[in-house]
């Protein structure tokens, strides 16, 4: 079988390549007569339609960490891990209802800026620090290794050459030209992203049942591995302490979904781009729907992978066994990048291009929110309080350009890393309970004081790392390991915020002797309303998901 890209393959990438540069250098070229200005490069003018919000939203969202990390998870722990997909759609419901409305109505640029009109600079400025370090060291840094180790897998690229190639493709159109560059060719990057992971899933499932199509593909591997469909798993799977059983659906993970969704600055800052707030709310509906899209491009070839892997008649019939990187239980995150070995010639291309695609939009995204914090909470905050918008811009541009060089240094130091979208999601949980207890305090509890938020930031990292170790961890050698069993992450994840929330509590009244807080927000049932479309559209997405999970319990 063939195993490398023949010439129409990367004719087709080449192509997709012109095209997205050209898209994105087109875009952000200057209008004669107009100095770009921070709200040109940072929110692309505040023109975004709908379209370009949902479509943006969810090329930022998706990248190597869903295409090779879910994929990965998907075929160590099966359709459990969709859940971080599944319920992220209900996520942006909330989010489009009752996050979005406040922020926008404050005219804010970044997340910090709105820590800032709620509590204080100092907690502004804390913030800003922390988002800055975790997108260049986790982010950026997670992204470009799991891209590079998918063109190590698929085209045999040395991985250091692989991080270069990436960095300079995102950088080309991304660094100069903002936002608008970004949010326009992920509308196009979205597309392939979509299409080809779907034709890969179909190739996947129809080389699974010999050419028998889709459809006896995806019986195929429902028999040969019924644990894989299981979206609730119990405490005897391996994966358990990953995706707690019904914790799951009531615990940490939407400790998780609400951080990630509602106040991450490379998210919102989508929707803070918005023409108007309806035009946002519709452009969540659009990412909502596309997100139950995403299982199936991401985690059923993962299954896939699995059953072949696994099935020596299977392998033998595909002529599989010399195939390189074939993945194990140990290297699960080859398991996307190896299926793509089975494609036809120009499939591959298309394949490899929604991977790219995946990669490229996320990292550009990335880089311009850490930007955007950086210049807009730190250096005109404490460096050049009066900069204009010439410096801003320059400033911005240079932030990017520094942020992606130290992530291509420290990308190669993550190899030997399994199933990395877990590794991802279990260190910034210890980090986002803190931060979603300061945020939804802050805007629906009008008590919540600064100093009490400081605080609470402060303890949620030490809280955090006690449920991290382990309580088991602390009891060791005490003979008290028994009563202190370890404690899955999300169910770390959502102790931890609702401890740190009420010490928060309890700081604010005490501090205020129950007393509201000066800046705490007055807010209206208006502020909330929402049309019939939004409303419709949210009740379907929620059917559509207690359908999945009582299809796949």
């Amino acid at each position: 079988m063939n195993t490398s890209f023949e010439t129409l393959d990367y004719v087709i990438f080449v192509a997709y390549a012109l095209m997205i540069l050209g898209v994105g250098l087109y875009m952000s070229r200057t209008k004669k007569g107009h100095q770009k200005n921070a709200e040109d490069y940072f929110l692309a003018s505040k023109s975004l339609p709908w379209w370009a919000i949902g479509t943006s939203l969810i090329a930022a969202n998706i990248s190597a960490e869903q295409f090779i990390g879910m994929s990965g998870s998907g075929f160590a722990v099966g359709l459990a891990i969709s859940s971080y997909e599944w319920m992220a759609a209900i996520t942006l419901i909330i989010v489009g209802k009752y996050f979005l409305p406040i922020f926008i109505e404050k005219g804010i640029y970044t997340i910090p800026e709105f820590v800032e009109k709620r509590f204080s600079t100092n907690l502004k400025t804390i913030l800003a620090v922390f988002w800055v370090a975790l997108y260049v060291f986790v982010n950026i840094t997670s992204v470009l290794y799991l891209g590079a180790l998918a063109m190590n897998t698929i085209m045999g690229v040395d991985m250091m050459w692989a991080i270069i190639g990436l960095s300079l493709f995102a950088a080309a159109y991304s660094i100069y030209g903002g936002l608008a560059s970004i949010a326009w060719t992920d509308s196009i990057q979205v597309v392939f992203l979509v299409f080809g992971g779907l034709a890969t899933t179909y190739l996947a499932l129809n080389t699974v049942s010999g050419g028998e199509g889709m459809v006896e593909g995806l019986g195929i591997i429902y028999d040969k591995a019924p644990t894989k469909f299981s979206m609730i798993l119990d405490e005897s799977n391996p994966e358990y302490l990953n995706l707690p059983g019904i914790g799951v659906l009531i615990g940490g993970l939407w400790v998780a979904n609400l951080y990630y969704w509602g106040f991450n600055q490379y998210i919102i800052q989508r929707a803070l781009a918005a023409k108007s707030l309806k035009e946002a709310q519709k452009g969540i509906l659009l990412a909502a729907f596309l997100k139950l899209l995403i299982p199936f491009i991401v985690v059923i070839p993962g299954i896939a992978a699995f059953v072949i892997v696994n099935d020596p008649e299977m392998l033998a019939r595909l002529g599989a066994e010399g195939l390189i990187n074939i993945p194990s239980n140990g290297a699960a995150d080859k398991a996307y990048p190896w299926l793509i070995q089975f494609l036809p010639t120009g499939l591959k291309g298309l394949a490899f291009v929604a991977l790219t695609a995946a990669i490229v939009s996320s990292l550009a995204s990335m880089l311009n929110s850490t930007s955007t914090i950086f210049t807009m909470d730190i250096y005109k905050q404490y460096i050049n309080k009066n900069a204009d918008d010439k410096a801003t811009v320059r400033v911005g541009r240079m932030t990017s350009a520094v942020a992606l060089t130290i992530g291509a240094i420290i990308a190669p130091l993550l190899g030997g890393i399994n199933q990395a979208f877990q590794f991802i999601q279990e260190y910034t949980g210890v980090v986002s309970p803190g931060i979603l207890a300061i945020f939804l305090l802050g805007l629906f509890w009008k008590k919540t004081t600064n100093k009490a938020a400081i605080w609470g930031a402060l303890v949620s990292i030490p809280i955090a790392m006690f449920f991290k170790v382990g309580p088991k961890g602390w009891a060791e050698g005490t003979g008290l390991e028994t009563v202190f069993p370890s404690v899955p992450f999300l169910d770390q994840m959502g102790y931890t915020t609702l401890i740190t929330m009420a010490i928060i509590a309890v700081l604010s009244w005490k501090q205020n002797k129950g007393a509201d807080d000066a800046k705490g927000f007055e807010l209206q049932r208006e502020t909330f309303k929402t049309n019939a479309v939004f409303n419709i559209s949210a009740f379907a997405i929620m059917i559509v998901l207690v359908f999945l999970y009582a299809f796949f319990w």
